[in-house]
């Protein structure tokens, strides 16, 4: 995965299926906090999120297969704030790990275009292996991101049932009109999605995946769990850990989307500090492992 070009023809949802075989679901956040800079010694700077990047990035490399660094964090401190994630993500692929960039882009048109050219062009200063996206806009405002993503053999993850309860009115809410009616808009998005992906050529997950997080009762969306769907999605799942989702309860929360399930934690393991992040990660892999059987 250290070429983006070498594995531009290799769909996401293949690599996703080798990423799950080899070296098991767990993705580990990269979210330099500041008050975990100051746990771990580091300053509240460019310099200390590329330090505290690249220090996850090493304990996480031969133990999970999967991070997600937080673009905000490193955004807070401008152009140096980006060169330094552009380093944890160049570090990261290049220990062969499955980065999601977790930015969360929305828009139309062009614009919403090139923010997709920016992190999943091979080659790009920021190339991700998959992009976190918002569609509040509609799911057909994230047309040129699908199609991208699909070409280049990236992924996307699609906001649809989040672990924030402010975001509960808005997503359970009921679209009035149109092929959704009827639907909450969690479920409206999801069946957006599945329509993509089974569009495209079979690949054991889809290109596009959702956000669901593990706190939250997908019933209470209009999410039916007991239904299967081909492809399956890849699922980002955040909410362990720290949060307080458990494990052993992925299948119990999920249902039939739990096959794509990416068991997502940041802060739960983070918080062991940088001498012991290597023990911790290997550890929480293991139990998501037993997890699946």
């Amino acid at each position: 995965m250290t070429d983006g070009a070498s594995t531009a023809a290799v769909s996401f949802g293949d690599r996703l299926a080798g990423v799950f075989a080899e070296r098991g679901r767990l993705c580990v956040g990269i979210d330099p906090h500041a008050h975990l800079l100051a746990d771990w010694g580091l300053a509240a700077s460019a310099d200390g999120v590329r330090e505290f990047g690249l220090r996850v990035v090493e304990a996480v490399a031969g133990r999970a297969g999967i991070v997600k660094p937080q673009v905000a964090f490193f955004e807070r401190y401008g152009s140096a704030g980006y060169a330094a994630l552009e380093d944890v993500v160049r570090a990261a692929r290049a220990a062969g790990l499955l980065v999601i960039a977790d930015a969360k882009r929305g828009d139309i048109g062009t614009s919403v275009a090139a923010y997709a050219e920016s992190w999943l062009t091979p080659g790009s200063p920021l190339e991700a292996d998959a992009l976190t996206v918002a569609a509040f806009q509609g799911v057909a405002s994230l047309d040129e991101p699908m199609r991208l993503a699909e070409e280049a053999g990236k992924g996307l993850f699609v906001l649809a049932a989040t672990s924030n309860p402010e975001a509960a009115a808005v997503q359970q809410a009921v679209v009035a009109d149109g092929p959704r009616a009827g639907r909450t808009v969690a479920r409206a998005i999801i069946e957006d999605v599945h329509a993509f992906n089974q569009a495209q050529p079979p690949h054991p997950f889809g290109t596009v995946g959702l956000v669901l997080g593990a706190t939250v009762v997908l019933g209470d969306y209009g999410i039916d769990t007991a239904v299967a769907v081909e492809p399956a999605f890849p699922v980002l799942a955040p909410g362990f850990g720290h949060q307080g989702a458990k494990v052993e309860d992925v299948r119990r929360l999920f249902g039939a989307f739990a096959p794509g399930v990416i068991v997502s934690e940041s802060r739960g393991l983070l918080s062991a500090g940088p001498d012991r992040l290597a023990a911790a990660v290997a550890r929480r892999a293991e139990e998501v492992r037993a997890s699946h059987g």
